[in-house]
């Protein structure tokens, strides 16, 4: 029996005509049906399912399909995050522990630097106080023995002039004299 094709609403209009009309069953609120026309009416069914209804259960399929694929790859991106935020942050830690060193370093070197400055002002200082002492001792001692030894030459200028009073006078005269005495003859 060649039929036309039938939608699933008529095959549906056709199961539920079968049903209602079967014979019932005596002392039953059970019916008989032709079981092989229902399966027919199945088959047909489903042979007839539209393609909307086809493409809807593949696009549903391929729909989770394509989620869990999704999925998968969200949490691939959120664990390579996840590892890439962990080395991020390690390097930060280490960039901050590093900076710190640094900053401690130069803190250390900054006080070594003034210490030093310090010690070498302190020692300039000590050096000119020292050297200007000794200048000074030097120079009163130097006065001292050059008085003593002006005191020296005058008391023996007075004692030869006692002893030579010509002598003195010839030595008392001034060095250009002498040059103009001898420059004359």
């Amino acid at each position: 029996m060649a039929e036309e094709k039938l939608t699933l609403e008529e095959n549906l209009d056709r199961m539920e005509e079968l049903l209602d009309k079967a014979s019932n069953m005596p002392f039953s609120s059970k019916k008989m049906i032709d079981c092989d026309l229902m399966r027919q009416y199945i088959d047909e069914a489903r042979i007839n399912i539209p393609t909307e209804i086809r493409q809807a259960r593949d696009t549903q399929r391929d729909k989770q399909a394509i989620l869990a694929e999704a999925s998968k790859e969200a949490d691939d991106i959120i664990r390579k995050a996840k590892e890439e935020a962990k080395k991020l942050v390690a390097q930060e830690e280490i960039i901050r522990q590093a900076s710190d060193y640094a900053k401690q370093i130069v803190a250390e070197a900054d006080q070594q630097a003034a210490d030093i400055v310090a010690q070498a002002r302190a020692k300039d200082k000590a050096i000119k106080e020292a050297l200007s002492e000794n200048l000074n001792k030097t120079l009163t001692e130097a006065i001292a023995v050059l008085s003593k030894s002006v005191q020296d030459v005058e008391s023996t200028r007075a004692a030869i002039n006692k002893l030579n009073p010509n002598e003195a006078q010839k030595a008392e005269e001034k060095p250009e004299e002498k040059a103009d005495k001898k420059g004359k003859k």
